[in-house]
């Protein structure tokens, strides 16, 4: 090999901007579809699709007490963008998308759905790297099931961005993290950084919730294919609609490895210590209520636990997409119906557009929540979605998707349900790759 095809090879060998080298370090968000060095063209599309949906409930009951099941059928107008691009120190990802719908049912029109994720990644000097994520979605229905976008260089299912919310009601969330990356040497790195987040529901009956905090991370490659670190991370949720909040210090080890030039594992397990103070209204015995002249009063809640934390990935990259299994366990701020709670999640998914004229994605996820805040008790959703796109004609795709949900609890009899959507429609896109919608 000449000394030109050797520098070659070792740059595309390396990570873009002299970043950590090795496999993808789940305890750092990083994706392990990383997008490589090449460019991913900004591809922009617009979509129109009939729609059907099941299981809708707004924030209220039927004549008969019970919490609404609604269904509807409707027209949706989606438009999107994503890509990534490179410049001397300097990487930008983007996945974009966003849609206005028109529903038989008045109560449920207008954005169906809106995402924004970015990853920006910045070379300050030889050895320190400044990183940048950010999730932001808006919608009236969250159906979503988590995938790996290939134009953005954090793994989406990190964030802290709802998944499991019962109601059917307009909600904004943010996520955000930013990090310096300190190259010590080239087998040690250092991270420091910090985390924001936001929810807000409209319905006032809902809760909110803002969090902040800071961690910080050592990882050590010991090998060519393995690297091994440790973590701490704190945490500060509060909420709206009621006063207190939580407090949550993680500590965890750190593994990762690369099994195969296609396929990588990475985990970390620990333990997460958590304190939750709220003020409630407790009703008083009408009795006493009677001489005093009031009917409740505020009584301090509070706890202090523990719980087993863990995360796990593994991911089989191919040339057009990933396969992934992953499962993990971590305090989250709850749904809006109950705060702050200790979730155990799995999921795996499959996003592919290597066939000439088809793109499938397909994913399975598990939920299963203690609900350690407001109320105490179990909550559980199961859900699977397939979306499909065929190249059709030039710039034209047919697109197809559908999806479950399964609401369940032991706890709350109202709590099951089913919710489940279909759409069907066209995609208009440049270029003759199948568009990806998910």
């Amino acid at each position: 090999m000449n000394l030109v095809g050797a520098i070659a090879a070792l740059a595309l060998a390396s990570p873009l901007l002299a970043q950590y080298a090795g496999p993808a370090v789940l305890a750092r968000g990083q994706s392990p579809g990383a997008t490589a060095s090449n460019q991913i063209d900004f591809r922009p599309y617009v979509s129109v699709t009939g729609n059907y949906e099941g299981g809708l409930n707004g924030v209220a009951v039927d004549s008969s007490g019970a919490p609404v099941n609604d269904q509807a059928y409707g027209v949706s107008l989606n438009f999107g963008i994503s890509g990534a691009h490179s410049w001397k120190h300097t990487r930008l990802g983007l996945n974009y998308s966003s849609g206005l719908s028109h529903y038989s049912k008045s109560f449920y029109d207008g954005i169906n759905s809106q995402t924004f994720q970015t990853s920006l990644s910045h070379q300050f000097s030889r050895h320190a790297i400044f990183d940048l994520h950010s999730s932001s979605v808006l919608y009236g229905s969250n159906r979503a099931t988590p995938t790996l976008p290939q134009t953005i260089e954090f793994d989406p299912s990190t964030t802290n961005l709802p998944t499991n919310d019962f109601f059917d009601d307009r909600t904004f969330s943010l996520s955000t993290q930013a990090s310096v990356t300190l190259q010590k040497s080239t087998r040690l790195s250092y991270r420091l950084g910090g985390n924001f987040l936001l929810t807000r529901r409209r319905s006032d009956s809902l809760y909110g919730s803002t969090g902040l905090g800071a961690f910080g991370d050592v990882q050590y490659r010991v090998s060519r294919h393995s690297t091994v670190g440790g973590l701490y991370q704190y945490i500060h949720y509060k909420f709206t609609g009621i006063a207190g909040g939580t407090d949550a210090h993680t500590v965890a080890g750190t593994y990762s490895r690369v099994l195969s030039p296609s396929v990588q594992i990475s985990g970390y397990a620990g333990a997460t210590r958590y304190e939750n103070v709220f003020v409630q209204l407790v009703a008083i015995d009408p009795a006493i209520a009677a001489v005093i002249g009031i009917s409740s009063v505020e009584r301090v809640f509070y706890i202090k636990n523990w719980t087993p934390t863990f995360g796990i990935r593994i991911a089989k990259i191919v040339p057009k997409g990933t396969f992934f299994v992953n499962g993990w366990r971590a305090i989250n701020p709850g749904n809006g119906l109950f705060l702050t709670s200790v979730s155990t999640t799995a999921g795996l998914g499959y996003n592919y557009t290597g066939l000439r004229k088809w793109a499938i994605g397909a994913g399975l996820y598990y939920n299963n929540s203690y609900s350690d805040g407001n109320v105490q008790g179990t909550y559980k959703n199961y859900s699977a979605n397939l979306s499909a796109s065929r190249h059709l004609v030039r710039m034209t795709h047919g697109v197809f998707s559908v999806n479950a949900r399964r609401y369940d609890s032991p706890d709350f009899n109202n709590y099951n349900k089913w919710a489940y959507s279909v759409r069907l429609g066209l995609a208009f896109s440049p270029g003759d790759i199948p568009v990806r919608l998910w």
